[in-house]
């Protein structure tokens, strides 16, 4: 479903819209979106992105252009979540939005986890599985869980790395 309140770019495509949870959010020109995808209000997607299947985009979450999201990426937006708060179930009222930038050109590889609060560079690259819980710098490259800086792009991995 493709809510009333996406503001979609021109050119957008989305190969199988019945497919998809949209709601309240901005998509990019040229941007790319894959089947089973759920993007929520207040996500700003930026232009010639790529948000391949079974990815969670949640509010509060910034991608920049040309930004690579692999299949069943997963981003978070509350770093303390409870179902309840007083013994009742929580609403919004009870928690607040920790935003998370991904910056432009970066790739986010499948199966990844993206914990809210962080802001991944330019270019940066997240292997696939990694859980980023801190802020990755511009051109590194990132794998693990926790997720670390493995190397730069450009540079021969480090001797003895398993990663």
């Amino acid at each position: 479903m493709i809510a009333e309140s996406v503001r979609l770019g021109r050119d957008v495509s989305i190969p199988q819209p019945d497919l998809v949870n949209l709601y309240g959010c901005e998509i990019g020109d040229a941007t790319k979106i894959g089947s089973f995808v759920e993007i929520q209000k207040n996500v700003s997607v930026g232009a010639r992105c790529k948000i391949s299947s079974h990815t969670f985009v949640c509010e509060g979450v910034t991608l920049e252009d040309e930004v690579f999201i692999g299949h069943g990426v997963m981003f978070t937006n509350d770093p303390m979540p409870r179902a309840t708060a007083g013994g009742e179930l929580q609403t919004e009222a009870d928690w607040v939005v920790v935003p998370t930038c991904i910056k432009k050109g970066a790739s986010i590889g499948s199966g990844a986890t993206i914990v809210c609060g962080v802001t991944i560079g330019e270019n940066a690259m997240i292997g696939a599985g990694a859980v980023v819980t801190k802020d990755v710098p511009s051109g590194s490259v990132v794998a693990g869980v926790p997720g670390r800086v493995i190397r730069m792009l450009g540079t021969e991995p480090a001797q003895g790395n398993d990663t």
